[in-house]
C-alpha cells in the first residue's frame, strides 16, 4: 500500500510540473567538483534521491496571474545522505497555490568522490541557488527583496547555513548579488552538531572534526543581528532531531534581536509536510499569517486555506 502510494504522488508531481523543466544551477563548471567516475549516477528511489552530480531548480510557478513576487526556495532534508523529495513537493505546491513562486533545490549531498571540500559542497548549491533566482528575478516575477529559505531536517542546517555565515565566499560572484535571503523558515531543522545526530554530522564534515569546526557548523552559534527573520517549526516528540535544536536557534535569534515566530506542535515526529499531521496544514497556515504580517504574502495571491 505505501509503495501504491508512493508511485501515484511520483506520477502526480511529474504531470503537475511537465511543462516547468528542471533549472541547472551551473551554466559551465561546477565548483568544487570531481569527475564522477563510471556508475555513479544520480538514484530516485520513491521519492528519494541519491547521488547527486548536476543540482538544479525544481520549479512551482504559481496559476497565471496570481504570483505575488515572493519566492522560496526549499531545500530537502535526508542526513546529507539523501535529498527526501514527497513532503518539499507538497509544500512547493501549497505555496504556489498561494502565489508564492517555490523552488526546490536539488543540491549535492557531501562526497569525497565528487568533490574537492565535502563540506562546502551543498552550501555552494545554496548560495548558487539564491544568486540565479535574485540573477533571474525579472524574468520569474519574482521581487529581490523577498527571496526566502526553507528548510527541513537536514536541509534546514543547509538554509541556516546561508543565513547565519554571510561572511563565507563560498562561490564566485563577481556581480556581487546579494545572497543574503529576505526570510527564513526551519521545519524540524539540524541545527546543533553534538552526538544526538551523528550521521548528518559525519556526512558533512566527517567523524572527528576540530572543536572549531563543530561550533562553526552548529549554526546557532553564528547568528548575529544581521540574521533574517525567522519562522520555526518542530514537534516537541520528534525522536529524530530533538527539539533542542530549533530551541537554540531560536534562543539566539532572540539573543539578537532577530524577529522570529516558533510553534512547537504537540505531535509529528519527524518528516511531516502538510496532510499527514492531526492538525493538517495548521503550521502552513501559520506560516501564511507571519508572511502577510511581514509583507512577504499579499492578497494578490490566491491564497487558501489548507485541510
Amino acid at each position: 500500500m505505501l509503495y501504491k502510494f508512493f508511485i501515484a504522488l511520483s506520477l502526480v508531481f511529474s504531470l503537475q510540473h511537465a511543462a516547468a523543466q528542471d533549472i541547472p544551477l551551473y551554466e559551465g563548471a561546477i565548483p568544487n567538483s570531481r569527475p564522477a567516475p563510471e556508475g555513479y549516477a544520480e538514484k530516485d528511489s520513491l521519492g528519494r534521491i541519491f547521488r547527486v552530480t548536476k543540482p538544479v531548480l525544481i520549479p512551482f510557478f504559481p496559476p497565471e496571474g496570481k504570483a505575488n513576487g515572493t519566492a522560496v526556495l526549499i531545500f530537502p532534508g535526508g542526513g546529507y545522505f539523501l535529498l527526501s523529495m514527497p513532503a518539499c513537493e507538497e509544500i512547493a505546491r501549497a505555496l504556489a497555490d498561494s502565489g508564492i513562486t517555490a523552488f526546490i533545490v536539488k543540491y549535492r549531498l557531501p562526497s569525497d568522490v565528487i568533490m574537492k571540500d565535502k563540506s562546502t559542497g551543498p552550501l555552494q548549491d545554496a548560495l548558487s541557488a539564491i544568486r540565479l533566482v535574485r540573477r533571474r528575478a525579472a524574468e520569474w516575477g519574482i521581487d529581490t527583496h523577498k527571496v526566502g529559505l526553507m528548510g527541513l531536517s537536514a536541509g534546514g542546517h543547509l538554509a541556516s547555513m546561508v543565513a547565519t555565515q554571510q561572511e563565507r565566499t563560498a562561490i564566485p560572484n563577481p556581480e556581487n548579488t546579494d545572497l543574503r535571503p529576505d526570510f527564513l523558515a526551519l521545519l524540524y531543522p539540524v541545527i546543533i552538531y553534538d552526538p544526538a545526530v551523528p550521521r548528518t554530522r559525519e556526512n558533512l564534515i566527517g567523524k572527528n572534526p576540530s572543536t572549531e569546526t563543530l561550533r562553526q557548523y552548529s549554526t546557532d552559534q553564528s547568528v548575529s543581528s544581521k540574521t533574517p527573520p525567522a519562522f520555526l517549526v518542530h514537534a516537541a516528540d520528534d525522536s529524530v532531531i530533538p527539539l533542542k535544536n530549533t530551541l537554540a536557534f531560536f534562543n539566539a535569534l532572540i539573543q539578537h534581536n532577530v524577529k522570529t515566530e516558533l510553534h512547537v506542535l504537540q505531535t509529528g515526529d519527524h518528516g511531516f509536510a502538510l496532510t499527514d499531521l492531526p492538525s493538517g496544514g495548521q503550521w502552513f497556515q501559520m506560516f501564511q499569517s507571519w508572511l502577510r504580517e511581514n509583507g512577504w504574502l499579499t492578497t494578490t495571491g490566491n491564497s487558501r486555506p489548507l485541510p
